[in-house]
């Protein structure tokens, strides 16, 4: 990538004179996330449905991390998973955080052109048949890898291009979310989302855990989803003066939530400018796989998004 366009996007990265460097988040990682809710809170129950607690969902995680690396997977390397499971995915998921990879969400396209674009040939496919020979690994696996959090943690087509997002994006957002939607740690939450988006990546898989919420689909607190929820997601942003309070808008380029209202989250800023979406902040994600997008999106000291 070349110099000024690195510089384009990290000035987008910055929200004031607050450089992504000098906010403090709690975890280092998506692999320090699990871990460390297992300090303290291992016994706890996140997913009511299947009684799983924060030390059964660890050592699923690290099961999983065994299993990939037994695929061949390495740290750094840039993995495919699909899975219709939302569990399954989940695991798998963290998986490969655990062990350092970089997980791809192709979305809708083609997977040989995902393949050509993230310069991958790598495609896990995750059934009941391969969560079963998981279960019946050691828990006791660890990474000697640990990736930091300017790392890229996952890529995703959702909209056609591949957006690479970092540690630091998806945790910084999530961050910034739970600052925004009121409910307290132990608040039980049903997610309604498409597990192979960003939305579900941000509200179904991440902010439960960073949160300490409890997945319950039977007698949830809240719910969050496309429609009828008590937080829904939408993807009109040219539409944002006219959203709800607790509607959430999605924005792939800026690691999944952009504002919650028509409120930006925190460390996210935006402005409507005719039929252009101003962006800007910690959540900015680290590029598009193809370098002439940056070079016309990244401006300006923002990222430019159209309509």
């Amino acid at each position: 990538m070349e110099l000024e366009i690195k510089n384009n996007i990290y000035k987008a990265q910055c929200i004031g004179n607050v450089e992504p460097i000098e906010y403090m988040i709690p975890y280092p990682s998506m692999r320090s996330l699990i871990e460390g809710q297992n300090i303290k809170y291992s016994t706890q129950i996140i997913i009511e449905d299947l009684s799983i607690t924060n030390l059964d969902f660890y050592n699923l995680v690290k099961k999983a991390a065994m299993w990939l690396s037994h695929q061949g997977i390495k740290p750094k390397d840039r993995i495919i998973i699909n899975s219709v499971d939302h569990f399954s995915k989940t695991i798998l998921l963290f998986g490969a955080w655990h062990l350092g990879a970089s997980v791809i969400l192709p979305g809708k396209e083609k997977i040989e052109k995902v393949k050509l674009e993230a310069e991958t040939k790598i495609q896990i496919n995750i059934n009941k048949k391969v969560l079963k020979i998981i279960s019946k690994l050691p828990s006791d696996y660890i990474s000697t890898y640990k990736p930091l959090l300017n790392q890229e943690a996952l890529i995703i087509f959702e909209k056609g291009l591949g957006i690479r997002l970092s540690h630091y994006n998806l945790l910084v957002n999530v961050n910034s979310i739970q600052k925004e939607i009121g409910f307290p740690s132990r608040s039980r939450v049903s997610i309604k989302l498409d597990c192979n988006s960003i939305g579900w990546i941000i509200f179904g898989s991440i902010l439960p855990i960073y949160c300490g919420y409890i997945i319950d689909n039977i007698k949830p607190d809240f719910t969050i989803g496309e429609k009828n929820c008590d937080f829904n997601i939408r993807h009109d942003l040219k539409n944002l003066s006219e959203y709800g309070e607790k509607d959430i808008g999605i924005c792939p380029e800026n690691s999944g939530c952009l504002s919650i209202g028509n409120k930006p989250i925190h460390l996210t800023n935006y402005k409507v400018n005719k039929n252009k979406l101003e962006v800007n902040g910690h959540s900015i994600m680290m590029g598009y796989l193809d370098n002439s997008k940056n070079k016309e999106s990244f401006y300006n000291g923002v990222l430019n998004l159209d309509f």
